[in-house]
């Protein structure tokens, strides 16, 4: 995820970067461009076309599909913008619950450092695994011995791997007395929690927007900027070349905004910073579990 300061206004403005709709729209752009030249010509200096032509009547048609594409694109980037808070959420949530779980584990096992160091290993990689398993993509720890170690005990779902991990390692303690049953049952629910936090990601993940409702949107901008300067060139003249290009470029860049947050687990720049957060994670646990990096 990119950081910027949101008070520096002309910044941000000028600001150019790889995920910038600019660069990506550019080459489209300049084909609308083309396309409305060709009707101004077409209306205004091939056939003569004026004000009373009954094609100036299409630009109040033209208004009423304006008012209902401007409903569907603040209901399609609200929607998209839930799906990204939502996993942003899911993901603070994972940094409060490994804090207190590593609270929990330390005043319990106290001067025992064997066995704290072994589930500290598996409650600080849970959330790496996570940003890969969500993202299907390596993480820096991918030469660490340690994460290594691990990872080739995982065959599937790393992290349910890791929990259940675990799991296994608090009942062989609960067994030799040194977890009770209250401090068990806690901490049992913390570990459910690390679960629900990977199912609410991969929900986000594998449900997404209907194909339908994405499509029917594209196809509604397109037609509603090809109509644009069949409706009002001849009023505008060649006016309409540079407005109808700005129009496309608001509404496009609306939509391809709304595809790229509404997955906000691919690593992209403008995506929640899962590597960052799963950093964050582990110096917690060192810090909090008095460990050595």
């Amino acid at each position: 995820m990119r950081a910027y300061n949101t008070k520096h206004f002309l910044k941000i403005l000028f600001s150019m970067h790889k995920s910038d709709t600019m660069k990506i729209l550019f080459p489209t752009m300049i084909l609308v461009g083309l396309y409305s030249w060709g009707i101004q010509y077409l209306e205004v200096e091939y056939l003569h076309l004026t004000t009373k032509s009954g094609i100036s009547n299409v630009g109040m048609i033209h208004s009423l599909l304006g008012f209902v594409l401007s409903l569907l694109l603040v209901f399609r980037t609200n929607t998209a913008y839930d799906r990204w808070w939502e996993g942003r959420k899911l993901w603070g949530k994972l940094v409060n619950d490994t804090r207190n779980f590593a609270v929990k584990i330390n005043a319990i096992l106290g001067d025992d450092r064997q066995n704290a160091e072994q589930i500290a290993r598996y409650l600080k990689y849970f959330p790496h695994f996570l940003a890969k398993h969500l993202s299907q993509e390596s993480t820096r720890l991918a030469l660490d011995e340690d994460y290594s170690e691990i990872e080739k005990s995982l065959k599937h779902h790393g992290p349910s791997e890791i929990v259940i991990l675990l799991t296994y390692k608090l009942t062989q303690l609960k067994k030799e007395g040194k977890i009770s049953d209250i401090e068990m049952l806690y901490l049992d629910t913390q570990l459910s929690g690390f679960l629900d936090v990977c199912g609410g990601c991969e929900r986000i993940k594998n449900t997404p927007i209907p194909y339908s409702y994405s499509s029917f949107i594209k196809k509604f901008i397109i037609l509603y900027v090809f109509a644009l300067p069949i409706a009002y060139v001849i009023n505008i003249g060649l006016f309409m070349i540079p407005l109808t290009v700005f129009v496309y470029y608001v509404l496009m860049s609306l939509e391809m905004i709304a595809e790229e947050i509404e997955d906000p687990f691919n690593n992209d720049e403008n995506d929640i910073p899962m590597e960052a957060l799963a950093q964050n994670i582990e110096k917690n646990v060192h810090q909090i579990m008095g460990l050595k990096k």
